[in-house]
C-alpha cells in the first residue's frame, strides 16, 4: 500500500453513501452501477486526498469521493422549476402556523380567477391548515370532519370574494417608510451589474407599510432591488402578513432551495427565483451611454454563458461514467455569476424595468442572443406602441407590469398612454398593474387596475391583472392568484365590486390568519357592487396609436352655443350659500325618465332646468346638441399640490421653471435689502402634457406656487389648464394668490425652530424689503398664508404662532396647512384656530418621519383623516400628491400626471368617510370651492368653470369628460 493512502471501504464500486430514497435516488444507484460495471477490470481500490484511485493494469481512474452528489448536481441542471408532483396532496400549507382557526365564509359572490378570469361562484368558501379545502358549496361531509377544531363562521352577505393581490413590482421593506437617509437598501452603488446581490439582505420587516399594503388587500409581493443597476440583484416573492418569528426569511413564499446558500437536496423540486434588470436613463449612473450599458449586459451574459458551458461540458462527461478524462478538474463554480447560469437553464425568471422602444428592442435582442426568457417587462411605458418587438423575445412574449396614469416624470415615460393597458390586452400580451411601492403605495394597487379599466381594459383582464396573472410571471399559480381547493388560503373580502371606485377589503385573510379581526367597515352603495360601465375610448385610442403616443390634446370644436341634453344631475355653486348644491334637486327635478337640460351660450349657462323650459333652444341656429346620456354638469376641480405650469418632466431641468433660493441661507437679495419673493406667474407654462390631460379629466384651474427646496416657496397664481397662453382671455385668474412655505423635519439647516421664528419676526415686526411687505399683508389678514406641513407637532408651533401674531396685531390671520398627514391629533384646535387644511394625499401613508403617525380609514380606522376633520368642524380641501415630504426636491415630481384622478380621489374621499358624512356636492367642495377659500381665491360665478360628464358624474368611474363651460374664457370646450 502506498504511503498516505489507506483501503476504502466499497459499496458498489463506492464507499458507502448516506441512506437515499426516491426515484432520483434509484436512478443515481442505476448510474453507479453502469460505472462500475465498466470498471470491472479494477485491480485495487484507494482513498487519498479526497478521491477514489482504481488502479488496473493498464489505467488509473480517479473518482471523486462526492462522486455521488456530483451526479445527482448534474442531473439538477435539466431540472425545471416547479412545484413538487405531489403538491397538491399536501394537507398543511408549508406556511401554516400552528393554532390557527378553520374559516368559513358563507354566502359570497366568488371571483376564482378561473375561465380567462370570467368565472364567478356564488357560495362558500372553507380555509384550514392555510389552505382552501373547498369552495361553492361546502357539504356537512366536509365541516364534520372538522368538528374537532375552532372554526371562525363568517357570513359574506353576497358580498365579493377574491384571491389576494398579488404585486409584481414592489419595493415595500427595502425602501423604508417612513424613510431615513441610512434606511433605503433598494440600490447597490457597487456598479452596473451585481447579480449577486439579493434583496433578501435588506428586507425590513418591521417597515411601516405592512399592514397599509394588506388593507388594500395585497397578500403577496415581488419585492425587488431598485433599478439604479443594468443587473440589480435578485428579488424574492414574500408573503405580507407578520409571522411569529419575525424574520425577513419567514415571510418567504417559495424561495429557491439554495436561498440559504446550500445545494439542492436530492429530492428537492426547484423554485423560481427573479433577478432585476434595468435598461435606459437608470442604469446610466454609471454607464455614459445605453450602448455601454447594454455591453455591460452583454458581457455579463458572455461569462454566464462561458459558466455554464464548462458545466454543461464536465456534466457530460460525469453522466456518461467518464472520469478519466475529467482528472482532477472540479465542477465549474463561480459563486457570483451562478444566478446569470440560472438565468439561461431557466431556473430565474428576469424581470426588466424597461421604459422605450430602444430599450425593450435592445433587451429582446439580448434575450435572443444569449437565449433566455424575458417574464416581464416593468414600467414599459412604450410597450404598448410595439407589440411585435415583445413577440420577438426569446421563447415567451413578456408580459407588460404597468401603471394606469403615471407618467411623464422622466423623459422615458413622455409617450405613455392610459389607453396602454387595453391596446396591449388586445394584442394578447399579459398586462399586470402594479406599485412600485411606494412610487404609488400598493394599498392603492387595486385602484390601478380600476383606473385602467376605466379607459378601457376588460373588467375580467383588469382583475387577473393584479391577482391571477402577476401569480402566473412568478411562477406561484400552482398556489396564489386563485381561488381553488388547494390553494393557498389568501383571501379578501371586500365591500363592492374590487374595480368599483373606492373598492375596500372588509377582511385580507393570509394563510388562513385573519389580518384585520378587527376590520373597520364603511359600507357603499348598491351600485358599487356591479363593476362600472367602461366609457367609450375607441376614437381616442385609434389617435394614440395613429400620433405615436403623443395625441393632440386640444378640444375638438368650440360651438357658440351648446345644449346638454339628457343631463340627470347638475351641481353648481350657490353663492348666497358659499357652497355647491344639486341644482336639480333644489328643482325637484330628479326623475330618471324626465332628464334635465343644461344650455351654455359663449361659455355661461343661460337656461338649466326640465328639457320642455330649455326646449326653445334646440332650435336654434347656433345651437349644437350633446347628448350626455344621463351624465352630469359640476364644478370644474382646482388642483393645489401638482407644480402643473411649472415643469412639463420633472425630471429635465430644461422642460421645468426650478428651484427657488432659500432667503434663510444667505442667498442674494436680488439688489436690494430685505431679499426677494419668487412669483409662480413669471414661470408659467401653457399647454404641457399634464395640465392638457388634467383639464380633459376635469380639473380646469390649478394654484401652483413656485418649486422650492426651502423654507419660503414663493407667490401662488391661479391659471386656466386650457389656456394656450398666458395672455389669452381668461388665462391668468389671479396673478397673486398666497404666500407659500414649507416646514419640514429633516430639511436642509437652517432649523425649523430658526424658521418658525423667522416667520414670527416677519408677522410681528417691520421687516424691509420685499419678504417683509409680502408678510405685512399676511399679517393684516388681506393674504392667506399656506404653510406645507405633516407633522403634528409643527402644526401645534404654528396654532401656536396664529394665536400669538393675532393677538400681538389685533386681527385675524388667514393661515391654512397643506399635506396635513397629522392633522386629526389636532382636529379640534384646527377648529378653533380656523385653520384649513388642503389634504394631500387623500389617503394617509407614513412616506416620512412626519407623516408615522397616520389616520388610514377603513378598514385599519373607523375614521378617515378627511371624514375626522370634516367631523370637527374644519375646512377641508384635497390635491394631489407625489413622493416624499413637501419642500424637498423630487416631492411632486410624481405628482403631475396624478393631478387628472384628482376626481377619483375626492370620490373616494367621500366614501372612505361613511355614509352619510360627505354628500356628492361637499365632495365636490372639496376639490373646488374650499380650496378656492383656502387659499384666498375669492372667484364670483363668471370666473368658476363647469364640467359636462356623459354616462356618469367626475366622482365615479362611469362618466366621461365631454366638455368644460368656461364662462371666464368666454367659451364651452368639446372634446
Amino acid at each position: 500500500m502506498q504511503p498516505g493512502v489507506r483501503k476504502a471501504a466499497v459499496h458498489d464500486g463506492l464507499p458507502a453513501p448516506a441512506p437515499c430514497t426516491g426515484p432520483r435516488c434509484k436512478s443515481t444507484r442505476r448510474t453507479l452501477l453502469v460505472l462500475f460495471v465498466l470498471l470491472a477490470t479494477t485491480s485495487t481500490l484507494y482513498l487519498g486526498s479526497g478521491v477514489l484511485q482504481v488502479e488496473s493494469s493498464d489505467r488509473t481512474v480517479v473518482v471523486p469521493l462526492d462522486a455521488q452528489s456530483i451526479l445527482t448536481k448534474c442531473r439538477s441542471l435539466q431540472v425545471k422549476p416547479g412545484p413538487p408532483a405531489d403538491f397538491y396532496s399536501r394537507k398543511q400549507s408549508d406556511r401554516y402556523q400552528a393554532g390557527t382557526d378553520a374559516v368559513l365564509i358563507r354566502n359570497a359572490k366568488i371571483w376564482t380567477g378561473h375561465r380567462s378570469g370570467r368565472e364567478v361562484v356564488h357560495g362558500d368558501v372553507f380555509l384550514d391548515s392555510g389552505i382552501i379545502q373547498a369552495v361553492g358549496h361546502v357539504s356537512s361531509g366536509i365541516l364534520n370532519k372538522y368538528a374537532d377544531i375552532t372554526t371562525l363562521d363568517l357570513d359574506a352577505g353576497g358580498a365579493w370574494l377574491t384571491p389576494g393581490i398579488v404585486d409584481l413590482h414592489s419595493h415595500l421593506g427595502v425602501l423604508a417608510s417612513p424613510r431615513f437617509d441610512g434606511a433605503d437598501d433598494g440600490n447597490s452603488n457597487k456598479g452596473p451589474i451585481v447579480p449577486w446581490l439579493r434583496a433578501l439582505d435588506g428586507l425590513n420587516t418591521h417597515d411601516d407599510a405592512y399592514r397599509h399594503s394588506m388593507s388594500g388587500g395585497v397578500t403577496t409581493s415581488l419585492i425587488l432591488p431598485g433599478s439604479l443597476n443594468a443587473i440589480a440583484g435578485q428579488g424574492v416573492v414574500m408573503k405580507l402578513r407578520p409571522t411569529k418569528e419575525r424574520s425577513p426569511t419567514s415571510m418567504l413564499l417559495e424561495p429557491p432551495v439554495s436561498i440559504n446558500g446550500s445545494e439542492v437536496p436530492l429530492d428537492a423540486t426547484p423554485r423560481f427565483g427573479h433577478m432585476k434588470h434595468a435598461c435606459g436613463e437608470n442604469p446610466k449612473a454609471y454607464q455614459d451611454t445605453r450602448m455601454d450599458t447594454v455591453w455591460a449586459v452583454r458581457q455579463a451574459y458572455d461569462n454566464a454563458r462561458t459558466l455554464k458551458n464548462d458545466q454543461d461540458s464536465f456534466c457530460e462527461k460525469v453522466l456518461s461514467g467518464d472520469w478519466r478524462s475529467l482528472g482532477s478538474q472540479k465542477y465549474p463554480e463561480n459563486l457570483q455569476w451562478q444566478p446569470l447560469v440560472d438565468i439561461l437553464r431557466g431556473k430565474i425568471k428576469v424581470q426588466t424595468h424597461c421604459y422605450e422602444a430602444v430599450d425593450l428592442d435592445n433587451f429582446v435582442r439580448l434575450s435572443n442572443e444569449f437565449q433566455f426568457e424575458v417574464a416581464a417587462f416593468h414600467h414599459a411605458h412604450e410597450a404598448y406602441l410595439v407589440p411585435e418587438v415583445l413577440k420577438r423575445a426569446y421563447n415567451n412574449t413578456p408580459a407588460i407590469a404597468m401603471f394606469s396614469t403615471f407618467a411623464r416624470y422622466k423623459r422615458e415615460g413622455f409617450r405613455h398612454s392610459e389607453f396602454a393597458p387595453r391596446i396591449l390586452a388586445d394584442e394578447g400580451i399579459d398586462v399586470i398593474m402594479k406599485s412600485d411601492h411606494f412610487a404609488i403605495p400598493s394599498r392603492n394597487l387595486i385602484g390601478e387596475a380600476a383606473i385602467a379599466h376605466h379607459y378601457g381594459l376588460p373588467e375580467h383582464v383588469a382583475l387577473s391583472s393584479v391577482m391571477s396573472t402577476p401569480a402566473k410571471v412568478l411562477g406561484l399559480d400552482h398556489r396564489i392568484g386563485y381561488v381553488k381547493e388547494g390553494y393557498d388560503a389568501d383571501i379578501v373580502l371586500w365591500d363592492s365590486h374590487p374595480l368599483a371606485l373606492g373598492a375596500t377589503p372588509t377582511q385580507v385573510i393570509i394563510d388562513g390568519i385573519l389580518q384585520f379581526p378587527h376590520a373597520h367597515v364603511a359600507p357603499k352603495p348598491d351600485a358599487h357592487q356591479t363593476a362600472p360601465m367602461t366609457p367609450k375610448w375607441d376614437v381616442e385610442t385609434a389617435r394614440t396609436l395613429e400620433h405615436d403616443g403623443l395625441p393632440p390634446l386640444e378640444p375638438k370644436f368650440r360651438p357658440h352655443m351648446v345644449v346638454f341634453a339628457n343631463v340627470s344631475r347638475f351641481w353648481n355653486m350657490d353663492e348666497a350659500k358659499g357652497r355647491v348644491v344639486d341644482v336639480f334637486a333644489v328643482q325637484g327635478l330628479l326623475n330618471t325618465e324626465n332628464l334635465g337640460m343644461v344650455v351654455a351660450d359663449q361659455g355661461r349657462v343661460v337656461c338649466a332646468g326640465a328639457a320642455t323650459s330649455c326646449a326653445s333652444y334646440l332650435s336654434s341656429t347656433e345651437a349644437t346638441i350633446v347628448d350626455l346620456a344621463g351624465g352630469a354638469v359640476q364644478p370644474g376641480l382646482v388642483n393645489y399640490g401638482a407644480e402643473l405650469g411649472l415643469s412639463e418632466i420633472f425630471t429635465e431641468a430644461s422642460t421645468r421653471d426650478g428651484y427657488v433660493a432659500d432667503p434663510l441661507l444667505g442667498q442674494p437679495s436680488f439688489f436690494g435689502p430685505g431679499g426677494y419673493v419668487a412669483k409662480a406667474i413669471d414661470g408659467l407654462q401653457f399647454g404641457t402634457r399634464d395640465a392638457l390631460l388634467a383639464y380633459r379629466a376635469g380639473v380646469t384651474t390649478s394654484i401652483t406656487s413656485p418649486s422650492h427646496t426651502a423654507w419660503l416657496s414663493g407667490i401662488s397664481t391661479a391659471f386656466s389648464l386650457g389656456a394656450p397662453h398666458k395672455l389669452a382671455r381668461g388665462a391668468i385668474l389671479r396673478d397673486v394668490v398666497a404666500v407659500h412655505a414649507s416646514l419640514t423635519h429633516g430639511d436642509s439647516q437652517p432649523s425649523i425652530s430658526t424658521k418658525i421664528e423667522a416667520m414670527r419676526r416677519l408677522l410681528t415686526k417691520e421687516v424691509d424689503g420685499e419678504i417683509g411687505a409680502w408678510f405685512r399683508q399676511v399679517a393684516n389678514g388681506t393674504l392667506p398664508l399656506v404653510v406645507n406641513v405633516h407633522s403634528a407637532d409643527i402644526i401645534a408651533t404654528l396654532i401656536s404662532l396664529k394665536k400669538e401674531v393675532e393677538a400681538k396685531n389685533g386681527n385675524a390671520i388667514k393661515l391654512n396647512i397643506a399635506g396635513a398627514t397629522e392633522a386629526h391629533l389636532l382636529a379640534a384646535e384646527l377648529s378653533e384656530a380656523n385653520i384649513g387644511v388642503i389634504v394631500t394625499p387623500s389617503r394617509s401613508f407614513p412616506y416620512n418621519w412626519d407623516e408615522r403617525r397616520t389616520l388610514p380609514g377603513p378598514p385599519q380606522t373607523a375614521d378617515s383623516l378627511i371624514g375626522y376633520l370634516i367631523k370637527h368642524n374644519v375646512t377641508v380641501g384635497v390635491g394631489p400628491r407625489g413622493i416624499g415630504a413637501i419642500g424637498h426636491p423630487g416631492v411632486i415630481d410624481m405628482a403631475n400626471s396624478r393631478a387628472r384622478n384628482l376626481r377619483f380621489d375626492i370620490g373616494e374621499a367621500m366614501l372612505d368617510a361613511g355614509p352619510g358624512l360627505i354628500d356628492k356636492a361637499s365632495a365636490f367642495s372639496l376639490g373646488s370651492v374650499n380650496v378656492e377659500k383656502l387659499l384666498g381665491l375669492e372667484l364670483h360665478d363668471k370666473e368658476r368653470d363647469l364640467v359636462a360628464t356623459a354616462g356618469g358624474d367626475l366622482l365615479d368611474y362611469e362618466g366621461k369628460v365631454i366638455a368644460v363651460i368656461s364662462p371666464r374664457r368666454g367659451l364651452v370646450d368639446v372634446f
